[in-house]
């Protein structure tokens, strides 16, 4: 995009950014009718293009399922509303909170107001659900908002923009379609708040962009999320909710388990299990209906290149069904495929794989395993399977990850009263139910007086300080003994 054009995009976003910031300057800040009106329009819109939804993802996909589309997608959007929309009178109520002793009898409470005009960039993977839910997160504390979705998914995108024609005017909520320049453009906005979705890379560009102008961000990136399973837990069950998490979607999602963890004396049980699952579930993946494709052909000739690499140093290759270069819906079908042996020269263990690519790595001890995985960047999911409560303990305390599931993967994504965000790498900040009313507010704190405690504040802590002021601060202080410190020793 040359410098003009450059220029013009920027201009136009002005423009639109410039009507909405004033009309949130007259309007706000939007009572709780407006705010439950906006939710039910965007609901409402929702489900009279759901079927425009499916077909628009399916083609961008090259081809998705409809029943992936509705329920990894559509379920959850639809839920989350409906759940905002039943929360949002409580929680918009001032909290109030107790005052420090010292000022007692005075009051705190917590406000919660809306930031202004935020910022919503979607991301491909879950073209749906990972644009609107954000918006709906915002709409919901009050905020006007610029939304782009993805242009790798230029169909889906189309119809979120009627979507939201239908149910708000531009200076409410606007759509912004276009290439990755259009976002960068879009990055550079005063914003009052920005969540981002999508890779690591891209989020460190964007946060950078929003530095120049001090916009708070939210980034939900991603990461190798891992599945660790103990030697105690089944490995059929196991297996069949790893493969079911890893392949929905071909396994382009940021919280799919990235690699699995297994007991080194269980790892053929696993390897068994896991393609008597693929074979129950996806038999002849390049003309199955249910089997969704990559978005891309770079993506797939990526996916090409991981097991490549894999298998010239030594791993295992165990592909589900045919691997046929033509298929009936399109050439981007990549078949579920287990990586066995693999080890950290390989890049299927350094870079994020987002693709229907399972490694296998072995442990002999959860000690052992627990160091593997905290020797890595932090992941956005961590998934363990066992059933002893002291190992589930050990497991979360001492690993760190945005998020987690016991004998189960992906399910805490839909949990409306869990925070979801990533950590470090793979993430900052959260959203989601509360959570995502937080972000998208400013929580103010406001302290009122009383006219006790103020009359006495004014007589002891004020100049000309008399000698009971400095009992007063003695007072408050505490004690103030000089003692030895013994360094802390850590374990």
């Amino acid at each position: 995009m040359g410098t003009q054009n450059s220029e013009a995009v920027l201009n136009s976003l002005r423009v639109i950014f410039d009507r909405q910031k004033s009309t949130f300057n007259r309007c706000a800040p939007l009572p709780l009718e407006k705010r439950l009106e906006a939710l039910s329009n965007l609901l409402q819109s929702i489900i009279n293009h759901q079927d425009d939804l499916i077909v628009a993802v399916s083609a961008d996909f090259g081809h998705r399922a409809a029943v992936e589309t509705r329920t990894l997608e559509l379920f959850p959007l639809l839920d989350e509303i409906r759940f905002l929309r039943r929360h949002l009178r409580r929680w918009m109520r001032p909290r109030s909170v107790a005052a420090s002793w010292q000022f007692l009898p005075s009051r705190a409470r917590i406000i919660y107001q809306p930031l202004g005009v935020v910022g919503v960039i979607g991301a491909w993977n879950y073209p749906i659900l990972l644009t609107l839910s954000p918006l709906a997160n915002a709409l919901a504390a009050g905020n006007h908002a610029i939304v782009k979705p993805s242009e790798h998914a230029p169909k889906t995108a189309e119809v979120i923009h009627r979507i939201v024609a239908a149910a708000f005017p531009d200076e409410y909520v606007a759509v912004i379609t276009g290439d990755k320049e259009v976002a960068s453009t879009l990055c550079t906005l005063p914003f009052d708040h920005l969540l981002f979705t999508g890779s690591t890379s891209v989020g460190k560009l964007v946060m950078k962009a929003a530095a120049e102008n001090l916009t708070p961000v939210t980034l939900e990136l991603g990461g190798k999320s891992p599945a660790l399973v103990h030697e105690s837990y089944p490995m059929a069950t196991a297996a069949d909710r790893i493969c079911s998490a890893k392949f929905w979607n071909a396994g382009q999602t940021c919280i799919a388990p990235d690699y699995a963890l297994v007991p080194d004396h269980l790892r053929d049980e696993f390897i068994s299990s896991c393609e008597a699952v693929l074979a129950k579930r996806y038999p002849h993946p390049a003309s199955n209906a249910d089997y969704t494709h990559m978005i891309s052909q770079s993506a797939w000739n990526r996916m090409q290149e991981l097991v490549d690499d894999a298998g010239t140093r030594g791993a295992q290759i165990i592909h589900a069904g045919s691997f046929e270069a033509s298929d009936t819906y399109g050439s981007h079908s990549f078949p579920p495929t287990l990586i066995v042996g693999a080890d950290d020269s390989m890049r299927i263990m350094q870079e994020e794989i987002f693709g229907p690519i399972l490694p296998v790595v072995t442990y002999t001890s959860l000690d052992e395993a627990l160091t593997f995985i905290n020797a890595r960047p932090h992941p956005l999911a961590l998934y363990y399977f066992d059933s002893d409560r002291s190992h589930i303990r050990q497991v979360l305390d001492q690993t760190i990850s945005g998020g987690a599931a016991i004998n189960d993967c992906i399910f805490q994504f839909a949990q409306h009263r869990l925070p979801f965000g990533g950590v470090g790498p793979s993430g900052m900040g959260a959203y989601h139910g509360f959570e995502g009313f937080k972000t998208f507010s400013k929580q103010k704190g406001v302290f009122l007086q009383s006219p006790l405690a103020g009359s006495l504040l004014d007589k002891l802590l004020k100049p000309p300080y008399s000698p009971k002021t400095h009992r007063v601060i003695a007072l408050l202080l505490g004690r103030t003994t000089t003692r030895p410190v013994r360094k802390i020793t850590l374990p």
